[in-house]
């Protein structure tokens, strides 16, 4: 006869074994200032948006760093060990930890290395390319451990501006290209992690003018991966890039950006995001409006009207891009023009959201008051964007501003469109008279 298997023992685990955070077995306990133990990862997390003590509700320092209780860890490694037969999970000592000193003696080995390599020169590999590039990747591996080790990264003195120049000068390498590129990749990856403070970018933007030029030239030339990285390294810089700045961006920015969202299928949605938020916030000026036009912006986005899978931020972009593209003559000529550009901005004035009808109808009136030939103003009519906007300045669910621009729009040619049956009653509505 078979034994029938035992049922499993539930353990009781002892409550100081357990993190108050996730209330789990802690792997890997650390003591705050006030005397409360928590396991690593939970406190860590904690905070990054939160300066006190969970439980305590006491204020904790910016720059502490939890210390380790390893009399703890070890007593729960050796509870772990005896209730193995029960289940219970084994709990690993932890790898050593970066600390601060560490951290910045490794950012002065990639700012001495690089300085050793911009004195040797890059005309043929050097061993100083070779001791920037493994610096790189040790700073690139201590980033990716955890939030923490990236917050000190960030933290060290210097180290932005560091990691921004090495990223420009391999970036516009013209020699060696092998190593410019694993050196521009690297650099690239451990600069796109950290949560830089916007000031902080925007020195480092300043300082090192090469910075815009070496993402396009990383859009350019990198794999997916490392496009993407540089896509959301650009949105991050041209927020943080002073109007001066910004106005004399140079054609190949716009170029990227539009490459990018042709290119969609095969990039990330962050990444597409980014070059929407690039194009949206640099074509605030006339000049980048028409560097963008000139790059096929306005064709492109108006194919992506038509993409299914759309998110609504992403539709919200698209129309905000557009909005701003037809405050120009050659972006409202480029939407006529397109075949379904009218109607595909009709078409998504209703479907998205309250933000995405306020864009659609900015982009309609400007269309209507500036480039409205007699063939433009009948397109209007059939393809249903005269009905759409009567629904917006009638409807109550969208702000006033938004319904009195629709309402504008439509007494700039109501003339024209009264004559048709179809849009007659709508019409009627809006205007009784």
């Amino acid at each position: 006869m078979e034994e029938e298997p035992q049922p499993q023992v539930e353990v009781e685990v002892p409550c100081y074994f357990l993190c108050p955070i996730s209330l789990s077995i802690m792997r890997d306990p650390v003591t705050l200032p006030t005397g409360i133990t928590y396991d690593r990862d939970g406190i860590e997390r904690w905070l990054l948006t939160a300066a006190t003590c969970p439980l305590t509700k006491q204020p904790v320092p910016a720059d502490c760093d939890p210390t380790p209780n390893h009399t703890l860890r070890r007593l729960i490694q050796s509870w772990c060990a005896l209730h193995a037969a029960d289940g219970v999970d084994r709990v690993h000592t932890p790898k050593p930890r970066a600390d601060r000193a560490a951290v910045a003696a490794l950012v002065s080995r990639v700012h001495a290395a690089a300085a050793a390599t911009a004195t040797a020169g890059s005309s043929t590999p050097q061993p100083q390319h070779q001791q920037l590039l493994a610096a790189l990747r040790e700073l690139r591996d201590v980033a990716a451990e955890s939030d923490r080790n990236r917050n000190l990264v960030a933290a060290v003195p210097g180290a932005v501006d560091v990691l921004a120049a090495v990223f420009a000068a391999s970036a516009n390498a013209k020699s060696s290209e092998g190593t410019a590129s694993a050196v521009r990749d690297e650099a690239l990856e451990v600069i796109s992690s950290l949560q830089v403070p916007e000031q902080c970018l925007r020195r480092v933007a300043e300082t090192n003018e090469a910075l815009v030029s070496a993402l396009v030239s990383a859009l350019q030339r990198s794999s997916s991966a490392s496009r993407a990285r540089a896509a959301l390294l650009l949105e991050r810089v041209t927020a943080a890039m002073p109007p001066s700045r910004l106005v004399s961006l140079a054609e190949q920015v716009f170029r990227e950006a539009v490459q990018l969202l042709r290119d969609r299928p095969a990039v990330s949605r962050p990444a597409t995001k980014a070059a929407l938020h690039v194009l949206v916030r640099t074509a605030a000026w006339g000049r980048n409006r028409v560097k963008a036009v000139d790059a096929g912006a306005v064709p492109v986005l108006v194919d992506m009207l038509f993409d299914g899978g759309a998110e609504r931020r992403a539709c919200e972009l698209v129309l905000a891009a557009l909005d701003r593209l037809c405050g120009c003559a050659e972006g409202r000529a480029d939407l006529v023009a397109h075949a379904a550009g009218v109607a595909a901005v009709g078409r998504r004035a209703l479907r998205v959201s309250e933000a995405a009808t306020d864009k659609a109808v900015r982009v309609l009136r400007s269309v209507a008051r500036h480039a409205a030939t007699a063939a433009v103003v009948q397109e209007m009519a059939q393809a249903g964007v005269v009905a759409t906007l009567c629904l917006v300045a009638q409807s109550e669910q969208y702000a006033e501003r938004t319904r009195e621009r629709a309402r504008e729009t439509l007494r700039l040619h109501a003339r024209a469109w009264r004559t048709s049956p179809c849009l007659h009653h709508h019409l009627q509505a809006v205007y009784p008279c």
